[in-house]
């Protein structure tokens, strides 16, 4: 679809966002929830800096759109307000309306719209140029979702509408529940990742999000010091040794290929049988809890493992 230019075409400069934004008054995001989800704000010049500051905590999706100037962009946001809330808080959408709030796109000198831009820790990189269907939308960002949960980015955003501010300091307070595990992946201490994750899980077997982030740090525990080209080799040169099978099923989940993990350790579950077979599935099932069982990938390997064991 054909975009519709809004400034000097070209990269975005990044630098854009260390302009100084005029102070909200209240502090905090200061934008009005969007559409109705708990997970987007209208975002406004004044609660720009404030938006992307939440950033810190996870990653912020800055929607730029014109109904003006681009009809079929106002579809894009809508279409993102919805998964904002299909993603329960792995992300925050901002929308950017550059017929309201011209000054944020000028600031990030955006080239074109409709775009969107992902801020993760403050820093943005623009992640879609062009107007999709949400199904493809909807895929591209689990995919996304998954390489960040990989390199330990596990945090989530609280539904703007259920925040609470209990300290008085104008920012909504968030479930600590997460944060001693969110802090050892931080700070590359996997081991301590696990432990901390182990406690939540032993204390609430139903928490399925500290059961999720268990097994995705125990895929980052197993390929801690791996030499990625050896695995891959060994893998090549053992169709049928589940270790080296494994492994690189972990790599390929670490890579956001997440079906070719899921295929992979399928055909080893057909083609085996007794210990090795037991020892793939049990692998492959903690995949998908990595995953979420709600991943339509999930839903479509278990079908398959189904399939393989009969």
């Amino acid at each position: 679809m054909t975009q519709q230019p809004f400034s000097r075409p070209g990269a975005i400069d990044l630098s854009g966002l260390k302009a100084p934004a005029t102070p909200s008054s209240s502090g905090s995001a200061g934008a009005a929830a969007a559409g109705g989800s708990s997970y987007a704000v209208q975002v406004t010049e004044e609660a720009f800096q404030s938006v992307i500051e939440t950033s810190m905590t996870a990653p912020v999706l800055l929607v730029f759109y014109s109904p003006t100037r681009m009809p079929d962009s106002q579809q894009l946001a809508d279409d993102f307000v919805t998964l904002s809330t299909e993603f329960e808080g792995r992300f925050l959408v901002g929308l950017v309306n550059i017929d309201e709030a011209p000054g944020i796109a000028q600031a990030m000198q955006i080239p074109s719209i409709p775009l969107v831009v992902a801020v993760l820790d403050g820093r943005p990189a623009p992640l879609i140029q062009d107007v999709l269907p949400i199904d493809e939308l909807r895929s591209a960002l689990t995919t996304v979702m998954q390489q960040l949960t990989a390199q330990g980015m596990t945090g989530r955003h609280q539904p703007r509408s259920a925040a609470v501010d209990t300290d008085g300091d104008g920012e909504p307070d968030y479930d600590p529940r997460y944060a001693a595990a969110q802090d050892a992946l931080g700070d590359g201490d996997i081991d301590r990742a696990v432990a901390e994750y182990q406690k939540l899980v032993t204390a609430n077997p139903a928490d399925v999000e500290a059961a999720a982030g268990l097994a995705m740090a125990k895929v980052l525990q197993r390929t801690q010091g791996v030499d990625l080209n050896a695995a891959r080799a060994a893998g090549a040169a053992n169709p049928d040794d589940v270790d080296a099978q494994t492994m690189v099923a972990d790599l390929d989940m670490l890579g956001g290929h997440v079906e070719d993990a899921f295929i992979r350790l399928i055909e080893l579950v057909r083609r085996s049988s007794g210990d090795d077979r037991n020892k793939a599935r049990e692998h492959l099932l903690g995949l998908f809890g990595a995953v979420g069982n709600d991943d339509p990938r999930v839903l479509k390997g278990r079908q398959s493992l189904a399939s393989a064991l009969f």
